[in-house]
């Protein structure tokens, strides 16, 4: 209960509840949407690099995995959408858990390259079985229905974006301060004196790596619901980028950080329209003048400086 209670939760539930009727025009209301499935996405990854330290750049395969996963089994086997969405989750925990223990033993360089080989992997796949996944054409994905009722105006998925985004901010700030959180945060400090301190290294870095997977899995399978249609761009190198980019810019370590840049990420593009074909361009250049200006991310700066002046 006292987790609820939480100031900064009840101002982010307070400004997601009226940020609707400030919102002009269904185009801004689309871009809110799509913020907020990025930032549960983002959320996820934020555990595994900002909490456990380990840094991935194909995390994106995990998004594409509980799209299609998703997408596959509405529209070929007819499974109601809420039950793909959690099947979807599932079978992305499975896979996670199953490469974690491999991938996890690399560090620093190694360990950034395995990622970004499985995200190459998965991008191939998706390209290359034509019969399940309409190769590089994509495929339709049926609208959301639960219970009888369909997400059919941009409104509703906002209310139900809203509401999830606001659950996978409260997960991970329980986690953040649980003991598992503080183990995590130990290892993010150093491998060897969180071994020291008893904490069982292997077990939590795959631990992480699993929730990170579902909370991408579960923002893909209501991105692909939400927009009716995939492609392996999903998958994309691109895409990955962009995830970990919002991590570090918003700050890693920062659930709030991690929404933040996830909005920034998310909004600019749709307001600096040129930059189509310069995506990566865009993306290289925000890490870079973050990691140069804010090594710690937005967030954590701000936060900073306040308790300097204070």
């Amino acid at each position: 209960m006292k987790a609820l209670l939480r100031p900064s939760l009840l101002v982010l539930a307070l400004a997601l509840a009226l940020l609707p009727f400030a919102l002009p025009n269904n185009y801004v209301v689309d871009v809110a949407v799509r913020i907020a499935l990025a930032a549960i996405a983002a959320i996820g990854l934020n555990l595994l690099m900002g909490f456990a330290g380990q840094i991935s750049i194909g995390h994106a395969a995990f998004v594409a995995i509980g799209a299609y996963c998703s997408g596959i089994v509405t529209a070929r086997f007819g499974w109601p959408p809420l039950a793909a969405i959690g099947g979807a989750a599932v079978g992305a925990a499975g896979v996670a858990w199953v490469i974690a223990k491999p991938i996890l033993r690399l560090k620093g360089h190694s360990l950034t390259m395995a990622t970004l080989g499985l995200g190459v992997i998965v991008n191939i796949v998706l390209i290359n079985e034509v019969a399940w996944t309409g190769g590089p054409d994509g495929m339709p994905v049926p609208p959301l229905e639960v219970a009888g009722f369909a997400f059919a105006k941009v409104r509703h998925w906002y209310a139900l974006a809203a509401v999830l985004l606001w659950l996978s901010v409260l997960l991970s700030l329980n986690l953040y301060e649980s003991p598992a959180g503080r183990a995590l945060r130990g290892l993010n400090g150093s491998e060897v004196a969180a071994r020291v301190m008893g904490v069982d290294v292997a077990r939590f870095k795959v631990r992480a790596f699993v929730a990170s997977a579902v909370f991408a899995a579960v923002s893909g399978s209501l991105t692909a619901h939400y927009l009716g249609f995939i492609s392996p761009s999903i998958a994309a190198f691109t895409h990955s980028v962009e995830l970990a980019t919002m991590v570090v810019l918003g700050g890693m370590a920062s659930t709030f950080g991690a929404l933040l840049g996830a909005a920034l990420m998310t909004a600019l593009p749709q307001l600096l329209g040129g930059l189509h074909g310069y995506e990566m361009v865009f993306f290289g250049l925000v890490l870079m003048l973050t990691m140069i200006f804010l090594p710690k991310g937005l967030v954590p700066s701000v936060a900073l400086k306040f308790r300097k002046k204070a």
